[in-house]
């Protein structure tokens, strides 16, 4: 049954909103007559969330964003997954989450998605038409639930699967916050010093007609570069990224360059683990779901943010798909750490693979926290100790014409 969004207004004059399902607009509109509401406006639900295009300026949103956020829609899927675990009917449990939504697009959204369910159609169709939030991944999971009867344990795993990454970004982001902080302010310090304190302190000098340290030279001959050409040189820069940003939309640069990233001697290991981690994770819950392998081998590559080790996986779903088992056609691609085969291969002679999968995701995710924060806590250290070493040579830059000038004078 279709839905619809509607205005009206009370008894008593108070305006209310909310959604309302009914086979058209006036039946809607007579079913709000029903309620003593005086309908203003009635307007169906749109399959992607939004409401239709005769909408109120009201609820007119501003910006097409996203309704859920990664947190949003790890906290809708483990209260949807809670409702139905405990036997609720998966209508009835969108429509406590309809009631319970924060926002008029959250609002919408589930309400659409509660009246396809209605209407007859599977909740991983309906979830199909909403693949802006949804993705392949979430919406195949969710399918291979249905088919299986197991909705519930399903959904439990994918919440848990969502909450994981959301954590592990989370530390990741924690660990890189404090250095690119740092390294931040310790660039505008530096420019402000260079291009401003170094010219008023180091012209007193220049009349005296004595030859100043080299150490001033020098540092006059940068400030006056920063101060001629200082934007000239950050909007070369800025160009220089927007080019490498434009290049990496290209499938060939982009993998060359995602390989050259692999060989960097840290930022290389976290990369591949990080990748590596959730490939396996997410291969992990297809295959526990019941998706068949060749269809979760397909979803889980295009995981993979690094396009070097995307290419890996979808050569070993060829070889997949050609006979091979998978740990053997996983051993075969350097890229991916060799604890991903060995767990597959163990997954595969117990039977258990979705459970050695999620294991050795797991552990890679694991390493990874520990190397982002052993990176935090030597970059914090060393860059404090590299601003000191540049602050002391500005320092050093003003102070010595001073100190030759007292020798001269005595």
């Amino acid at each position: 049954m279709p839905a619809y969004s509607f205005e009206a207004m009370q008894s008593d004059g108070k305006f209310r909103r909310g959604i309302i399902e009914a086979d058209t607009v006036k039946a809607a509109r007579s079913m709000l007559r029903i309620q003593a509401l005086v309908p203003l406006a009635v307007n169906p639900v749109a399959s992607d969330g939004k409401l239709g295009s005769t909408q109120s300026v009201l609820q007119t949103p501003l910006f097409g964003g996203r309704v859920f956020s990664a947190t949003g829609l790890a906290i809708w899927t483990r209260q949807i997954a809670g409702l139905v675990s405990y036997g609720l009917p998966l209508e009835r449990a969108l429509t406590a989450l309809t009631e319970e939504a924060e926002d008029d697009k959250q609002r919408n959204l589930v309400a659409s998605l509660r009246a396809e369910v209605n209407g007859g159609a599977t909740f991983a169709r309906a979830l199909s038409h909403h693949s802006r939030e949804f993705s392949n991944i979430y919406i195949a999971v969710i399918g291979a639930g249905e088919q299986t009867g197991h909705l519930g344990q399903v959904l439990e795993r994918l919440a848990d699967d969502l909450e994981e990454r959301q954590t592990l970004k989370s530390k990741l982001l924690g660990a890189a916050l404090y250095p690119a902080i740092v390294t931040l302010v310790a660039v505008v310090i530096v420019m402000f010093l260079v291009g401003y304190v170094v010219p008023q302190v180091a012209n007193v000098f220049l009349g005296t007609k004595q030859a100043l340290p080299f150490l001033t030279v020098a540092m006059l001959a940068i400030s006056a570069f920063v101060r001629s050409y200082g934007w000239a040189a950050a909007g070369v820069l800025a160009v220089m990224a927007f080019g490498l940003r434009l290049a990496l939309k290209g499938e060939r640069f982009r993998e060359k360059f995602d390989t050259a990233t692999l060989k960097l001697p840290i930022i290389g290991r976290v990369t591949r683990d990080y990748n590596a981690a959730r490939f396996a994770g997410t291969l992990a819950m297809l295959a526990g779901a019941g998706v068949p392998i060749l269809k979760a081998l397909q979803a889980a590559a295009e995981t993979l943010s690094n396009r070097a080790m995307r290419a890996d996986a979808l050569d070993a779903l060829v070889l997949v798909r050609e006979g091979a088992p998978l740990a053997v056609a996983l051993a075969q691609k350097t890229r991916f750490p060799g604890l991903v085969s060995m767990f597959a291969r163990l997954g595969e002679q117990t039977g258990q693979l979705p459970v050695m999968l999620q294991r050795v995701a797991t552990q890679l995710s694991t390493e990874v926290q520990r190397r982002a924060m052993a990176m935090a806590t030597i970059l914090e250290p060393l860059l404090i100790v590299v601003m000191g070493l540049v602050v002391m040579l500005i320092v050093l830059a003003v102070l010595l014409p001073i100190i030759q000038l007292n020798q001269w004078v005595k």
